[in-house]
């Protein structure tokens, strides 16, 4: 039996129990993968100030983001095809973050659609909006996350043109997988993710079959969603769309300060430094390095979050400590979900809660708003100016 301590075990089990097309779908960036490696790499050039006699007596991680009380500071990033890596996996996770206290965010690319997850859960979740070039279907689907009382939208600037990612081209990532003699050899050797999937009825991109105009079936979403995504995005289109949504706002995809102070200027609730995991511009910042100077650019405008990276609770510290309100994690969810199903959501909740408490109080805090810069030890130069 797997005794599961830290998330790498959880990564462990999800690769021996997912076929290998969507473990890679997670587990890989775009290109060379320079900076998906470096969003994780990087954490471990911040060292942490070690303090003792502090009394660690009645510690909390409790805070809130964008208002809304959270049990640590941490959400449940939108990701695309989660219902893929587990049978009916947004509403698994979904139900693991209502259950701990943390943000649900649900991909427009969700399998399970927003009305699905609705049903499965009693606490507000987010959702993340990508910006189609059909502006009916884009309406109605913000009409729909308002129908089903999410208290956020979270609108991704990032993804105008999509990265490629060698190995989903290789794999021939699609939902449901197409059928070929390798990926039926690898899908018959993961029996607990095949019984799964033949118990539910999700298996397309819920919010998008029967939603878009002529997409019925797996052949007809390959072709629009091939087209859909709007190049012509801007910053007269976010407001627009702030505008459609009357709600919070949270823009994702900041790596920037000038952006940063454009996305203030919109009147965005948050934003989230962010640089979609690696799988978008390669050789990007990382954001971890991204982060201080979007910080000190517009920290006293709006909320910043934190995107990129985090497999432990040392490093959602770190990105506290930083400047950011909250941060988001999304391939350690993905990780339990598909070794563990919704149990393994939880269990990776829980230890990067474990983690992050236990560092407070090693370094001497016994709040999250006690974090700042003067508990980190950072390389000169490592967020400094670049040429």
């Amino acid at each position: 039996m797997t005794v599961i301590t830290c998330i790498d075990d959880l990564k462990s089990l999800y690769r021996r129990r997912v076929p290998r097309m969507f473990y890679d779908y997670a587990e890989s960036g775009s290109w060379s993968e320079q900076t998906f490696r470096e969003n994780v790499s990087d954490y471990q050039k911040i060292h942490l100030r070690q303090r003792v006699a502090v009394d660690m007596e009645g510690r909390s991680t409790r805070t809130t983001m964008i208002g809304e009380d959270v049990a640590m500071p941490v959400a449940l990033a939108p990701v695309g095809l989660t219902g893929m890596q587990c049978a009916d996996g947004e509403i698994k996770a979904a139900r693991a973050a209502e259950r701990f206290g943390v943000p649900f965010t649900l991909s427009t690319m969700s399998i399970c659609s927003i009305e699905d997850v609705a049903a499965h859960t009693t606490r507000p979740f987010w959702f993340q909006l990508y910006v189609m070039r059909d502006q009916d279907f884009v309406r109605r689907l913000v009409e729909r996350a308002r129908d089903a009382g999410c208290s956020a939208l979270v609108l991704t600037l990032d993804l105008q043109i999509l990265g490629q990612r060698h190995k989903d081209l290789k794999n021939g990532l699609s939902a449901p997988p197409k059928l070929t003699p390798s990926s039926v050899l690898d899908m018959m050797t993961k029996v607990r993710w095949g019984l799964g999937m033949l118990g539910t009825r999700r298996r397309f991109f819920g919010n998008i079959v029967g939603h878009a105009k002529g997409v019925t079936d797996a052949s007809s979403l390959s072709s629009w969603t091939a087209e859909q995504f709007d190049p012509q995005l801007d910053w007269s289109k976010v407001e627009r769309l702030r505008d459609m949504w009357g709600g919070k706002l949270i823009l994702k995809g900041i790596l920037d300060a000038e952006d940063a102070r454009m996305a203030a200027n919109v009147g965005a609730d948050a934003i989230v430094v962010s640089n979609h995991g690696g799988r978008q511009l390669d050789g990007a910042i990382c954001s971890i390095r991204a982060l201080p100077s979007i910080v000190e650019a517009v920290g006293d405008k709006v909320e910043i979050h934190f995107d990129g990276g985090i497999r432990s609770g040392q490093d959602v510290l770190k990105a506290v400590a930083m400047g950011a309100r909250g941060t988001y994690i999304g391939r350690a969810f993905v990780y339990g979900l598909g070794a563990m199903g919704e149990e393994g959501v939880t269990r990776a909740l829980e230890i990067i809660h474990r983690e992050l408490d236990t560092t407070m109080a090693l370094c001497g805090r016994k709040r999250v708003s006690d974090l700042g810069r003067d508990v980190l030890l950072v390389p000169k130069g490592f967020s400094g100016d670049w040429e």
